[in-house]
């Protein structure tokens, strides 16, 4: 369980570029589940996720990491272990000569044998589909492949929860469908906790559960349909529905008794 206690975030406190980023914020992710926070830019999605990883502190209130306290510095890469962080640019995250070699990187960190770090970089290029590319350097790559890795060098730190921070904002629609597809696949197969921060309100029928921020703090929760329902907010939100969903609210404008809301192509598709 990750909780979110009555967090505010406040960037250059006590200046005049003062700036709250959260505020009385609380939020409970059990274990395994699949949440997805969306929210306009500057809505506190990437602070968020910075705090419950431990790479920022709250300035007041606590994030508590399956009992750990963020704010026990003894036991902050313990917290990093069970919560690995994908970053929206792969570049930022790969740092080894060679796919294996980056994704060796967390796994020998953490002092494992290299036994163990061969059995855990083998799962991990499994998993994401990569076995091909083992000995590439990672600039060669694409950037769905790149970002790929970055999610396998995470994986085989073997975390509990991997917070994904609008990880197919830089690719194409290629790459973003084979990103998709294995942040699918790590909940569904290998049980573990997804929390996708996005825009692309597109991405979040995969989840289940949508959590939407504005201003640093949440303004509704529910499942992408209870989301996708609010037609009204969403342009409020700062957020827009995706092109499926808006042909099926005009469908329905014009007369039609179409069920909404409509969240795939597939489901209008079965419909007509």
């Amino acid at each position: 369980m990750i909780d979110v206690k009555n967090v505010t975030f406040i960037y250059q406190v006590g200046t005049q570029q003062e700036k709250v980023a959260l505020k009385n914020f609380n939020l409970e992710i059990p274990s395994p589940s699949f949440f997805a926070i969306v929210g306009a830019n500057g809505s506190g999605k990437s602070t968020l996720a910075r705090l419950i990883n431990g790479l920022l502190i709250p300035t007041y209130g606590d994030v508590i990491v399956d009992g750990i306290n963020t704010k026990d510095e003894d036991r902050i890469w313990e917290i990093r272990q069970k919560v690995g962080l994908v970053f929206q640019n792969p570049d930022n995250q790969i740092i080894g000569m060679t796919v294996e070699e980056d994704i060796a990187f967390g796994c020998e960190n953490l002092g494992l044998s290299p036994k163990e770090i061969e059995e855990r970089i083998n799962f991990a290029l499994k998993v994401v589909g990569m076995e091909e590319y083992r000995n590439y350097p990672p600039h060669l790559l694409s950037g769905g492949q790149k970002q790929r890795v970055a999610i396998a060098g995470i994986l085989a730190m073997l975390p509990k929860y991997i917070i994904l921070d609008e990880p197919t904002t830089m690719l194409d629609l290629r790459g973003r469908k084979e990103i998709l597809n294995i942040i699918k696949s790590l909940f569904e197969k290998e049980k573990i906790s997804i929390i996708l921060i996005t825009h692309h309100m597109s991405e979040v029928i995969l989840a289940e559960k949508v959590i939407v921020l504005k201003d640093g703090e949440i303004v509704f929760s529910g499942t992408p349909r209870e989301v996708f329902s609010k037609n009204s907010e969403i342009n409020k939100w700062g957020l827009d529905l995706p092109i499926v969903t808006q042909l099926a609210f005009y469908l329905k404008s014009r007369g039609l008794d179409i069920p909404y809301p409509i969240l795939t192509v597939k489901e209008l598709e079965e419909w007509l």
